[in-house]
């Protein structure tokens, strides 16, 4: 987010692009064929883009993934993500630039998901600074940011009905919450504050607090100070079993505003879903690096 509050940007890179029909409808047998970065860009001018690629544009080494004509780099202690995409109908248009996150430090902790270690959550760096430098007016800012990954053996309809997490930054670091019901009926909650130096901590669970449903109707809620109610602030992005936006919220005492994202996987099961979301992740299967053979 920029330090503003104006804008905001989300780039995920994905082998086995979980949110992606064409990995679903392929029986997600190959996750290397349905590979891409994911950039969305929020405020004046924003844009989404998310294509999946086959296993041509797919290469990586020890600190650089590259998908097509975009990379995720690690140098000199930064993540650096190269952008070049063409965004999603219906603001069909070019999305090029460099994003520099740094984080203050890296962490060496991991939180599995499931009993089973299906589903692991890893926050790299989950207090960072950002630096955005896109080829569009306006979009040359630094603000705050996070670095983070999740890994998984099985789907996420497989193992979850629904989660809600949030990152906000807080005096010396960044509060992180992560609430699942999962399919068993078991359910996830966990609070972990992150200092500056890295060192992670699990914190007493503040209550949970319902906001307003997104668009979409998408149940929300996120954790607050008894008797403080948190509410967006700006809205993000919105589909139909999917939500992020900024959120403001108070804990231990201290307004803050971070990413707060709500997925309904019961939603996201629904085969009605699957042909809206092509229309947003075009598939292109093919894909030649001009130095390759």
């Amino acid at each position: 987010m920029s330090d503003d509050g104006g804008r905001a940007v989300s780039v995920i890179a994905f082998i086995g692009s979980v949110f992606s029909p064409w990995y679903a409808w392929s029986g997600r047998r190959n996750p290397a064929n349905h590979v891409c970065i994911n950039v969305a860009t929020y405020g004046p001018g924003g844009r989404f883009t998310m294509t999946d690629r086959g296993t041509s544009a797919l290469r990586q080494s020890r600190d650089c993934l590259t998908v097509g004509p975009s990379s995720v780099r690690w140098e000199d202690g930064c993540l650096i993500i190269e952008i070049n995409e063409i965004s999603s109908p219906p603001l069909i248009s070019r999305v090029r630039g460099r994003i520099t996150v740094t984080p203050t430090a890296l962490t060496q902790v991991e939180l599995p998901l499931t009993p089973e270690g299906t589903h692991i959550w890893r926050p790299f760096g989950p207090t960072s600074t950002i630096e955005v430098d896109l080829d569009a007016p306006g979009w040359q800012w630094t603000g705050h940011g996070y670095f983070d990954a999740n890994f998984g053996t099985r789907a996420l309809e497989q193992d979850f009905r629904y989660w809600t997490w949030g990152r906000y930054p807080v005096r010396g670091g960044s509060t992180c919450f992560y609430d699942a019901v999962r399919m068993d009926g078991s359910s996830l909650a966990a609070a972990v504050h992150f200092d500056a130096d890295g060192q992670a901590q699990t914190i007493p669970l503040p209550p949970k607090a319902k906001m307003r449903r997104s668009l979409w109707q998408v149940a929300r809620d996120t954790r607050a100070d008894a008797g403080y109610q948190p509410h967006q602030v700006k809205p993000m992005l919105d589909a139909p079993f999917y939500s992020r936006s900024a959120v403001k919220t108070q804990l231990d005492g201290e307004e803050t505003v971070g990413v707060h994202e709500a997925l309904d996987l019961t939603r996201f099961r629904m085969g009605l879903l699957k042909p809206m979301l092509a229309v947003r992740v075009p598939r292109r299967a093919r894909w030649h690096f001009n130095d390759a053979p």
